[in-house]
């Protein structure tokens, strides 16, 4: 009979690295006890240390291009706006004028 396969979450994930690298907890006594395989193991490792970046990213250059889009969409939207207005006007003449 197959077990159901388990599924980890991420937190779950990062405290195992976490166990193994900083607490020194031996590798195989981990992988015994949540019942993976070292190799399941060094590719949380692995993606934990490739994704670590962003976790460790500066924040406020997140923020400055979060407002830079707000303000290009606030922008994109007011042009919008002018294009739609300009385009009734457009179709108006067009009717006043009998020009189909």
């Amino acid at each position: 009979m197959r077990q159901k396969k388990r599924r980890y979450t991420a937190a779950q994930k990062v405290s195992y690295v976490r166990r193994h690298l900083v607490e020194k907890v031996v590798l195989s006594d981990i992988c015994d006890e949540v019942g993976i395989q070292p190799s399941q193991y060094y590719g949380w490792q692995k993606a934990l240390f490739e994704n670590g970046e962003a976790a460790l990213a500066d924040k406020r250059g997140q923020k400055a291009r979060d407002r830079q889009v707000a303000e290009l969409e606030a922008k994109l939207a007011s042009k919008n706006e002018v294009i739609s207005e300009l385009l009734e006007e457009l179709v108006a003449l067009k009717k006043s004028h009998g020009v189909t």
